[in-house]
């Protein structure tokens, strides 16, 4: 008889459940969120384990890369379907979470999702600490307007380099302030120059990879947005079309239909956010800069913005340029103007 297991992981413990094809549970138990223990103890069972399901989460993919490279038949299933699937049950435990995903495995109602790769996954981590580091410059940068502006001290409008001069000026005088403002500053000097040098990284990535170098020949797309989006896509190969792509990225509107009623709604933000703020970017800089190349593309944004606006303009844009670089990606193929 086929069998069928659920994992629900957390940090430290995984809770395991197996069923078999009529529903009724075969085993049960609690181990630790270890690729060698997990893998011993579904090897203890002496089953044959027909699916595993392990939703995607942080130590999904680690564990899920193990399981697959020991022979077994694993599935990374997608957050939010097990998550709607899982609300049905009264109590919200770990047991009763592995228990469902192991029938969702059993009736084959479930939504795989595809496992990165490790070169993508480092890419990921890179342009997140890339982010995160930006990140702090800029509430550095805030904070010490807002301390100041308490005291009817204005920091106004400065370019990074005289940002820190312009508040050493402001605080002269005023002791209290420049000790606080001297210890901001340090830290944002040092995010300032980790920053540069994970900025280095990420172009240097851009210029060794040939797939990014292809995509940073679309009209506004450089090293950050390329990267970026080579990383959230992996393998072009898994979308049966370039215009999933869209929908996957959460750049398509969402569809509510019932009965007499049939709308619209705004885009659904799904997928990563990163990427789709790259695309924006990238859209953005078409509509409003003089760049070689994008002249189709800018004719066709700018009728439907006179028709809906710039910012929906800007959002189909960042959507058709999605679709049109996983199909570059996926033929090897540089941008030319009649793609748009």
């Amino acid at each position: 008889m086929n069998h069928y297991v659920g994992i629900d992981v957390s940090l430290e413990y995984s809770s395991m459940c197996v069923v078999d094809g009529n529903g009724k549970i075969v085993s049960e138990a609690k181990v630790e969120s270890e690729p060698a223990v997990l893998i011993g103890w579904l090897m203890e069972q002496g089953l044959e384990l027909t699916r595993i399901g392990l939703e995607a989460g942080p130590l999904s993919q680690w564990l899920y890369a193990a399981l697959r490279q020991a022979g077994l038949a694993v599935e990374l299933l997608e957050t939010r379907h097990v998550c709607t699937a899982l609300k049905t049950m009264v109590n919200k435990t770990d047991r009763n979470d592995a228990r469902g995903i192991a029938q969702l495995m059993r009736l084959g109602w479930f939504r795989p999702v595809h496992c990165k790769s490790l070169d993508a996954q480092e890419t990921r981590a890179l342009l997140t600490a890339r982010k995160l580091a930006q990140g702090q410059i800029h509430r550095i940068e805030m904070s010490l307007r807002g301390i100041l502006r308490n005291f009817g001290l204005k920091v106004g409008k400065t370019t990074p380099a005289q940002f820190a001069g312009r508040i050493r000026e402001l605080v002269a005088g005023h002791p209290i302030l420049e000790a606080i403002a001297e210890s901001l500053l340090k830290i944002r000097d040092t995010a300032r120059r980790e920053f540069g040098g994970l900025e280095k990284r990420v172009r240097a990535l851009a210029r060794c990879d040939t797939r990014a170098r292809l995509l940073m020949s679309v009209p506004g797309v450089g090293p950050i947005v390329s990267v970026t989006f080579v990383a959230a896509i992996d393998d072009p190969a898994r979308f049966s079309s370039s215009k999933d792509v869209g929908a996957f990225l959460g750049l398509t509107p969402k569809k509510y239909q019932s009965g007499e009623t049939d709308r619209d709604g705004r885009i659904s933000k799904i997928g990563d956010g990163a990427v789709r703020t790259a695309l924006y970017e990238a859209a953005h800089s078409i509509l409003t800069k003089p760049l070689k190349g994008a002249t189709a593309l800018k004719s066709w944004a700018m009728k439907l913005a006179r028709r809906a606006g710039m910012e929906k303009a800007k959002v189909a844009l960042a959507r058709k340029l999605a679709i049109i670089m996983h199909r570059m990606l996926a033929d090897g193929t540089t941008f030319s103007t009649q793609r748009a």
